[in-house]
């Protein structure tokens, strides 16, 4: 009777041992295929003091613009990529040449990440995750997520926002602060992030229409060009606005005599 006991107890362990092992590699397969949902291939940042500019389409486009003119005009190093499975299938083209959905730039101790395609709210949390999970080991010195605030106010003011009330005094006199409300889309998921990681992060929020609106994106740059010191010129943007004003207001024209015009009976036959 004993011995038997004792076998029935080896055994029974073996099977346990076999289960853990098996849940094990289930695990091991899962944390692979989280890891493939965001696939980030970048030459390392340039050092662990780099502030990280973040701008993704929304309102106004206010950070993708923003930030593109940046990495343009002060010839920022294109030093990676980053693709997922999560990204709408859409492929940016320039001049024939295709672009990577979301590309990364830097140059000296500053980095920028710029996309040019839409992040839908459902997949937020895993595109804000990925690139902080990818970004944290290199301590960078903060997080700057640029977008766009819709009002129906015809200023372009900059809001802003911080992670902490300390980080908050960097930017209370560049931005009016806002009191209280909500932040959408991936710009907050992207300083909710950071918050939790204990990274100082801003919201420069731009105010804008909804559409695209140089204007919004140069009065960011605008603060930018005090927190970084980048003297970068904002007058190219401005022009580049009024020329988009320009051509809305041909366009509304346009609808407005259309919807004006006689509508002319259509002949019948019978």
């Amino acid at each position: 009777m004993c011995v038997y006991v004792n076998l029935m107890t080896t055994d029974y362990y073996e099977e346990i041992k076999n289960i853990i092992n098996r849940l094990e590699d289930i695990h091991k397969s899962v944390d692979a295929l989280k890891k493939d949902e965001i696939k980030i291939l970048s030459k390392p940042l340039p050092s662990p003091d780099t502030a990280v500019l973040m701008g993704f389409p929304g309102s106004g486009l206010v950070g993708s613009i923003a930030l593109q003119y940046m990495v343009d005009q002060l010839e920022f190093e294109l030093i990676g990529t980053m693709t997922s499975k999560f990204f709408p299938p859409l492929a940016m083209m320039n001049k024939g040449v295709i672009n990577d959905p979301v590309r990364i730039y830097a140059k000296n101790d500053i980095a920028a990440i710029v996309a040019e395609i839409p992040i839908h709210p459902m997949i937020c949390y895993e595109v804000s995750n990925g690139i902080m999970d990818w970004l944290s080991p290199f301590k960078p010195k903060e997080v700057v997520t640029i977008a766009g605030i819709i009002t129906n106010e015809p200023e372009k003011r900059v809001f802003g926002v911080a992670t902490t009330p300390q980080a908050l005094q960097r930017i209370q006199d560049l931005t009016l602060i806002l009191p209280i409300g909500s932040i959408s889309g991936i710009a907050s998921s992207i300083l909710t992030e950071c918050k939790i990681r204990g990274i100082p992060a801003y919201g420069l929020l731009g105010e804008t229409v909804n559409a695209p609106d140089p204007r919004s994106s140069a009065v960011t740059i605008d603060v930018l060009n005090k927190m970084y010191n980048l003297n970068l010129d904002t007058q190219p943007l401005l022009e580049q606005a009024v020329e988009i004003e320009q051509s809305m207001q041909r366009v509304a024209q346009e609808v407005q005599s259309a919807e004006q015009a006689p509508k002319k009976d259509l002949p019948m036959y019978g």
